[in-house]
């Protein structure tokens, strides 16, 4: 885990090193493994295959990794100050990716929502435009977790003002074929389905 996390952030200095082209937009991409591609090649991975759609459009973007795997909410609000210091360039877009290890871990949903809140008070102060990823809590954990931590996506969309994609995993979950042998991180094919969903919301938050 140790040796996955250090791989993650390398890969955020070596991306955050390097200037986009002064054409390009930038979208940060802030998330946990599900942003980083874990089991997957780096071409895979769902920054790398968003830059590549929207590209395929005639979009001229880079999209950064920020993913860690196994990062919690309070992780990534740890880390935040660092990554956007460590860019070259302001991002036009972050797509805020977070909150699958914390309900993993059964964190408190009141923690979560903390977390989240603090991340995008920091982006909004920076006049950052944020895409706000939401997720939704396994079946597994029970009705009353699911409540509580369900609803805190649209309530912190709705409170910053920023667009909402309401599950990141739409299309994925459940289907065998698109997910690794873990049942829970996509498979390349996976991503491509999460990046056809998400890249509707992605456009209209970059103003095309």
């Amino acid at each position: 885990m140790i040796q996955v996390m250090a791989q993650g952030m390398l890969a955020i200095m070596l991306l955050a090193a390097a200037p986009a082209h002064a054409a390009d937009k930038v979208i940060l991409a802030f998330g946990d493994s599900l942003t980083a591609g874990y089991g997957l090649k780096p071409a895979e991975a769902f920054p790398a295959q968003l830059e590549a759609a929207l590209r395929r459009e005639k979009i001229a973007v880079r999209v950064q990794n920020a993913g860690v795997s196994g990062d919690t909410t309070a992780q990534a609000r740890a880390r935040l100050d660092w990554v956007l210091r460590s860019m070259k360039q302001k991002p036009d877009l972050v797509i805020v990716q977070l909150g699958g290890n914390d309900m993993l871990r059964g964190i408190d949903p009141a923690q979560t929502r903390a977390n989240l809140s603090a991340i995008l008070a920091e982006l909004k102060k920076r006049k950052m435009p944020v895409l706000l990823a939401g997720m939704l809590a396994a079946p597994n954990l029970g009705s009353d977790y699911a409540k509580k931590f369900n609803p805190i996506y649209p309530a912190l969309a709705k409170q910053y003002g920023a667009p909402l994609y309401p599950f990141f995993l739409r299309g994925v979950t459940g289907n065998p074929k698109l997910l690794l042998k873990d049942n829970m991180h996509p498979t390349g094919p996976g991503v491509a389905v999460v990046v056809r969903g998400i890249a509707p919301s992605v456009k209209k938050a970059l103003g095309k």
